[in-house]
């Protein structure tokens, strides 16, 4: 049951990250996004993967846990490039 539980969390967490990569594409600006925030995010994944493995408790929750460190590194390339993006922009505004 305990599995279950993980990931319906995971379910939970994961479910806001299509938005924000949408939002990321269709807004192409970095303005409202953390590099900090979203790094962390992926590290807190990667503990609870760690704690998957070194528990040896390998099962269907480890894609979870996958996908949604997945979807959170997408949207921290993509805000990578939208901060490029709005560098070019204030470059072509101070021109």
């Amino acid at each position: 049951m305990a599995q279950v539980f993980e990931v319906i969390m995971l379910c939970c967490f994961g479910a806001s990250w299509p938005f924000n990569i949408a939002r990321s594409i269709r807004s192409r600006t970095a303005k409202g996004k953390s590099l900090t925030f979203e790094g962390f995010i992926i590290v807190g994944y990667l503990f609870g993967l760690a704690g998957k493995f070194f528990g040896g408790n390998l099962t269907y929750v480890v894609a979870f846990y996958l996908l949604d460190i997945l979807m959170v590194t997408t949207d921290l390339l993509l805000t990578l490039r939208n901060r490029r993006l709005d560098a070019e922009e204030e470059r072509r505004a101070k021109a």
